[in-house]
């Protein structure tokens, strides 16, 4: 009976680390911080037309992604992101969630948490939280050319596509409704992204305003100048996205 006892137990150890594998496996997310592989996929980001338009009283439209259309959600979702909005932990397991868009009447933007999370995380000194700082700046700056030329393409090939509806033969109301909605789409998540740089220039403004009169440093200066291009960038968008076909879309927060 011992040796029975002695030949089970290695068994079950065998197995116990096989589920427990398993399980962290499944849970666990990519290097540094990318989502896991199984949560990704071309259109992973296609909610972003559906909240946009839901949150405004629109259907989303049926017809597949083009290729640019899916490139313009793949840009718009990191700077749609709040920036240290994943806890250490969740970057590591690669947490990817849909966010409420700005137009849901129960978001309410607020400044400061962007600020309050970089001075209430750890840090080594407060040189670290300047360097984040501008760490996530530069990221904005470096996202937004590319973003906003995607916009361009999509929005002039909207344009094409209003003006071609009026030749097409038998064009049925389906057709017509999903071909309006997308165009609805596009416009709002470029007007969302907007709305989103406006608001992280807002927050970048008031972090550094807090670190600088709780720990003074010349790196302050760099920072400043740092936001002050992104908010640049930001005032003077080389594409501005039109309300979708004369519907007001009023900003809550």
């Amino acid at each position: 009976m011992p040796d029975t006892i002695r030949q089970i137990r290695p068994a079950l150890s065998a197995v116990l680390l096989a589920l427990l594998a398993a399980t962290l496996g499944a849970c666990s997310g990519g290097d540094f911080g990318r989502t896991r592989a199984d949560m990704r996929s071309d259109d992973m980001h296609r909610w972003l037309g559906a909240e946009a338009t839901g949150s405004v009283g629109l259907k989303p439209s049926q017809f597949q992604l083009t290729d640019e259309e899916r490139q313009l959600r793949d840009l718009a979702y990191p700077m749609i992101e709040p920036p240290l909005s994943r806890p250490a932990w969740k970057s590591v397991f690669g947490d990817y969630k849909a966010m409420p868009s700005p137009w849901r009447q129960k978001i309410v933007f607020d400044r400061t948490m962007y600020g309050r999370t970089l001075i209430d995380e750890p840090h080594r000194s407060h040189s670290s939280r300047y360097a984040q700082l501008m760490e996530d700046v530069r990221n904005d700056i470096t996202r937004f050319e590319p973003f906003f030329a995607s916009a361009i393409r999509v929005i002039d090939l909207d344009r094409k596509r209003d003006a071609s509806m009026a030749r097409v033969s038998a064009l049925s109301p389906k057709e017509k409704d999903d071909a309006v909605a997308r165009m609805q789409e596009n416009s709002l998540i470029v007007q969302w992204v907007q709305q989103c740089l406006e608001q992280r220039v807002s927050s970048y403004r008031w972090a550094l305003e807090r670190l600088v009169i709780q720990a003074p440093d010349g790196m302050a200066a760099d920072a400043d100048r740092l936001i002050g291009e992104l908010a640049a960038q930001t005032a003077n968008p080389p594409v501005q996205a039109q309300p979708p076909y004369g519907r007001a879309v009023i900003s809550k927060g």
